[in-house]
């Protein structure tokens, strides 16, 4: 009897402080490492309502609006205000991205890690850690379906389901 696949799907995000220092390309290299693959990724100008339901798990942490205006980029001008959201897939996923990530404080990452790097805590005590990566299964299922709607990600990693929706608008180009 073969071993069960452990093929999983892991939200990444680029947090704002990744793009203002143009480290973008330096982290999908890192990233690369993993032999994972991006089904997902966009640019998303984050808004309070999608930065409060990602962090909602910090709700009662006294800085929440400091975090949340961290994730929406506020502290880094209206050039930096987005993120850059990937959805990597393969072997072991979560572990693999977490551990190529490091620890959420950038002080007790490894220097070999993203965030070892390419982080550091702000005056306020904020986490500027340059990169967000789901912590377990759970985690990653709900992040990804708050972050990706199922035909912006080229393989199926959760179960969907067809629905009319009378009445939307929708932007078209002009």
């Amino acid at each position: 009897m073969e071993p069960k696949s452990k093929k999983e799907a892991t939200l990444v995000i680029i947090k704002p402080d990744g793009l203002a220092k143009s480290l973008t390309g330096n982290i999908l290299t890192r990233l690369s490492e993993t032999r994972l693959r991006i089904i997902g990724a966009k640019v998303v100008r984050v808004s309070r309502k999608l930065a409060k339901k990602h962090y909602a798990h910090l709700a009662s942490h006294p800085q929440f609006e400091d975090i949340i205006a961290y994730l929406q980029g506020k502290p880094y001008g209206k050039d930096y205000q987005r993120v850059l959201a990937l959805v990597y897939v393969g072997e072991d996923a979560i572990e693999k991205v977490r551990k190529l990530a490091g620890a959420t404080n950038p002080e007790k990452a490894e220097a070999t890690s993203i965030r070892g790097a390419y982080g550091r805590i702000t005056s306020k005590g904020i986490f500027e850690n340059v990169i967000h990566c789901s912590a377990n299964k759970e985690e990653a299922e709900r992040e990804i379906k708050l972050w990706f709607k199922p035909n912006e990600i080229v393989e199926k990693v959760f179960p969907t389901k067809i629905v009319t929706k009378k009445k939307m608008k929708v932007r078209v180009w002009a």
